[in-house]
């Protein structure tokens, strides 16, 4: 038990990573830009999006399924979040299924994660830009309207920061996906983690679509940490009415 225990929260660990991806939401003409100017565009809009947002509301299913020694385990939680600006998020449980220790010391623990995550403090250092990131300009993926592929390295290391590739959209000059590994591997028990993170765009806003965190555990495990979200209700600022979306959300 003390074993499966520790992995479990190493798991979290690697979880955590979605809670900054989560904590903000990310014009263009098409044409081919550099790095610097791609990266500028991304922080400006990021920004003005962040700004405009006034209140959001979802519902995300949370499912993670732990093979390996000394047993395995699998839960299910579903939650309603809702986001008020500046800085306030809330979750509602409103089921769930499955191993009360992931539970415990998994999802609600991530749900903890993500509202530290808003703190001001660790959000000015988990956002996508030349402050916390090196940042290169590795190729371009013309599919859906075209996307800028970088290659980040954070410049520092904590829990809420990643190294790998980012999509960002040509014209929104918002992220659409991430390919990722934590920065430091955040715990012995483990020896390879891979994020995935995608996005969609709901309104005026992109939006976490899906989450997927996928473990290698020394004592031969694997485990799967998937957040599907939909749902989305968005109030913007200055704007009467919401935007809604299901799963598919308008791109």
């Amino acid at each position: 038990m003390q074993i499966t225990l520790r992995v479990l929260l190493s798991l979290l660990s690697v979880a955590r990573l979605a809670a900054a991806a989560n904590s903000s939401l990310p014009d263009g003409d098409g044409a081919r830009l550099s790095a610097e100017q791609v990266v500028a565009n991304l922080e400006r809009k990021d920004n003005a999006r962040a700004q405009a947002l006034h209140h959001l509301e979802s519902t995300r299913t949370y499912r993670l399924v732990y093979h390996g020694f000394p047993r395995d385990h699998e839960a299910e939680m579903t939650v309603e979040a809702t986001y008020d600006r500046p800085a306030t998020k809330t979750f509602k449980i409103v089921s769930h299924s499955g191993s009360k220790l992931i539970m415990d010391r998994v999802f609600k623990r991530l749900l903890d994660s993500e509202k530290e995550a808003l703190e001001p403090d660790v959000h000015q250092k988990t956002l996508l830009n030349r402050d916390n990131y090196d940042i290169a300009l590795t190729g371009y993926d013309s599919s859906n309207g075209g996307q800028y592929v970088l290659t980040v390295v954070p410049k520092s290391k904590s829990k809420y920061v990643f190294r790998g590739k980012v999509w960002v959209d040509a014209n929104d000059f918002a992220v659409t996906k991430i390919d990722a590994e934590p920065a430091q591997n955040p715990s012995f028990w483990t020896r390879k983690n891979t994020i995935h993170h995608e996005y969609m765009k709901v309104g005026d806003f992109w939006v976490p679509r899906r989450n997927e965190s996928d473990s290698d555990i020394r004592l031969g495990g694997h485990a799967i940490l998937t957040i599907e979200y939909k749902n989305y209700r968005i109030n913007q600022t200055g704007k009467q009415g919401s935007a809604k979306a299901s799963t598919a959300g308008s791109r």
